[in-house]
């Protein structure tokens, strides 16, 4: 007799809000320091722009790398609320150290730092979304975790702006005021997450990267992995949005505006995308995402006027929302349920190395060949991307 359909329920467990509500104040808390530390580099301490470019290429590339081990980790021990637990704890213990770099070593260290517990908690968590989430429901419940994350994006560089006018441009001030809801993030996911008990076929602990486990991983993950690799050479860090708009004549004090304006609008469309990926095809959503991107490093590449920069940086908002959130989906659906920690981990370890030499190459071309080369540059790795997907269109999987 065929299985009959579990009913999808009608709302999201509460554990995956309280998962969401964790983002959103590790977030603010980043966003108040990530904001400002381009400027802080360049202003305060004199770093050049294509050490910016590596610091943030090594820092990202960290994190996501490190995804790849504790994702492995959290499958192994069926454990991963506790790691999510030491990488949020990182990242909270990580920012009182920006408050007192006087070096672009130190920023670099507490980047480190900050980036290794981002790259603990990374897979755990998004497996443990996986796990909490309805099968109907999983665009839905990342679409939310990553909605809410976002919310504290553009709340951080909010608060830093206020700041930054009432303190007269005080960059230490603000970072450690952002020490607080670090701390609070932890807490919150300390006593409002439980982890769900592993199902009996699932319990059994295995080798996550044994030979035979690893053939578990089909075609179709290894094909989401590929296309998310050349997706992120096309989306370098978005540093180079703040400095972009800086060229615009915009003030110091209102650099951080540059990235509450983007993270608005992926904060509002996170979830309205995530749950349409529910019901629609993911490589249209997701080829449609690319086609906003190249739109916005087109206006960002061809135009210094604020309005057509701020249009692109909009834009690149937009195609975060509607493939960030659809990539996790991607990936929790063609991975085994009990391999999901390490899937995440390797399709976040070859983003990282991707990552890395977007970052790193858009650093080298701005300060070689101007701000319009490097968005160029995304604009070309994102028509890769599209003729990838054009030509797995009549694919399986």
């Amino acid at each position: 007799m065929p299985n009959t359909p579990s009913p999808v329920p009608a709302r999201l467990p509460g554990a995956i809000w309280a998962l969401g509500f964790v983002s959103l104040l590790m977030d603010i808390s980043s966003e108040m320091i990530h904001s400002l530390l381009p400027v802080f580099m360049v202003t305060v301490l004199g770093t050049s722009m294509w050490a910016v470019g590596l610091i943030e290429g090594v820092a990202e590339a960290t994190a996501l790398i490190v995804k790849v081990f504790s994702g492995v980790l959290s499958d192994y021990w069926r454990k991963r609320k506790l790691l999510a637990l030491l990488g949020y704890g990182l990242g909270a213990a990580s920012k009182p150290l920006f408050a007192l770099a006087s070096t672009t070593g130190m920023v670099l260290t507490a980047r480190l730092i900050d980036r290794v517990g981002k790259g603990i908690r990374g897979a755990p968590r998004d497996a443990l979304v996986a796990d909490l989430a309805p099968p109907g429901m999983r665009g839905a419940a990342f679409g939310l975790r990553q909605s809410l994350d976002t919310v504290g994006a553009f709340v951080g560089p909010l608060l830093a702006v206020g700041l930054m006018l009432l303190w007269a441009n005080d960059f230490r001030a603000i970072f450690w005021v952002a020490v607080i809801p670090a701390f609070l993030a932890v807490a919150l996911l300390l006593v409002g997450v439980k982890e769900p008990v592993p199902h009996a076929d699932t319990a059994k602990r295995r080798n996550p990267i044994s030979k035979v486990e690893l053939r578990r991983l089909s075609a179709p993950y290894w094909r989401v992995v590929l296309i998310g690799a050349i997706f992120t050479l096309a989306r370098f860090s978005e540093a180079f949005l703040v400095l972009r708009a800086m060229q615009t004549g915009l003030p110091i004090a209102y650099a951080p505006l540059v990235l509450v304006g983007m993270n608005i609008v992926y904060a509002l469309g996170a979830y309205p995308f995530g749950k349409l990926s529910d019901t629609v095809s993911h490589n249209a959503l997701l080829a449609g995402g690319l086609g906003v991107l190249i739109a916005a490093d087109v206006l960002l590449a061809v135009s210094g006027h604020w309005a057509l920069v701020a249009a692109g940086i909009a834009l690149w908002g937009l195609h975060m929302a509607m493939t960030q959130g659809l990539l996790a989906t991607m990936v929790a659906e063609v991975a085994p349920a009990d391999l999901r920690g390490t899937a995440f981990g390797f399709f976040n370890l070859v983003s990282g190395l991707a990552l890395l030499v977007a970052s790193t190459v858009a650093g080298v071309l701005w300060d070689q060949l101007g701000a319009s080369a490097a968005f160029v540059a995304g604009a070309v790795f994102s028509v890769v991307a599209l003729a990838v997907l054009w030509g797995w269109r009549q694919r399986p999987g």
